[in-house]
């Protein structure tokens, strides 16, 4: 097990990582697709993490057909959503802020990199009281192909001036771990779902329930 010292960078993913937005993604896409007489399991939700905003909708097009109007279900959804962290806030991962802590202590370079939009991802973090904790944010918009290609990683070591080899990436999804995996990063897989999709496992160096975990890890 490397120390924490041993990498160049640090490479965050936002959702289900840093912020606990997975079960406010749910409730809302859940909300969105019974207005507009659909059911979305639990179990679907899940099987959407990780995915940009696209890929999930394509996913979601698959399954319900082509007269799925994704123009509405996006209207409901991010309605939805609105309505929900206005009232109750963003929550923060456990272990982020002592990790964060520790990596700046050390003077490691770190930044966040997300399927989700800039716009979006900068309110999300807005809502949880971290708007400026990372001076530099990769986007869906920052590349031509989102997770599970291996772009928005490559691009955050270059814009970190690190090689990517030389990174840390923590991912909470299969989708986010086999992207890291690709680009050649130290993987660290911390699943916002339990039980967690097995194929993780296969693309990431080492599994911890939480980013405390991994902390103690790194001081054990």
């Amino acid at each position: 097990m490397p120390k924490l010292s041993d990498f160049a960078a640090v490479i965050f993913d936002m959702d289900g990582l840093v912020l606990d937005t997975e079960a406010t993604y749910r409730k809302a896409w859940q909300n969105a697709a019974s207005t507009m007489g659909y059911s979305f399991s639990d179990e679907f939700c899940e099987s959407l993490s990780g995915l940009s905003g696209e890929n999930g909708l394509a996913k979601i097009i698959t399954i319900f057909g082509a007269d799925f109007n994704a123009t509405e279900f996006n209207t409901l959804s991010n309605q939805s959503w609105c309505d929900w962290v206005s009232k109750h806030g963003m929550a923060v991962k456990s272990g982020f802020q002592p990790l964060l802590a520790a990596i700046i202590a050390h003077n490691i370079p770190y930044c966040l990199a997300t399927n989700s939009r800039g716009k979006d991802a900068r309110e999300c973090l807005a809502y949880a009281g971290l708007s400026d904790t990372f001076a530099t944010i990769l986007s869906r918009d920052d590349v031509n192909h989102g997770k599970p290609a291996p772009d928005i990683f490559l691009k955050a070591a270059e814009r970190l001036q690190v090689n990517i080899s030389d990174c840390l990436v923590l991912e909470d999804s299969y989708t986010g771990v086999i992207a890291a995996d690709k680009a050649g990063a130290y993987v660290v897989g911390v699943p916002s779902v339990w039980p967690m999709d097995e194929r993780m496992r296969l693309h990431s160096a080492l599994i911890v329930n939480d980013l405390t975990e991994l902390l103690e890890s790194f001081n054990a």
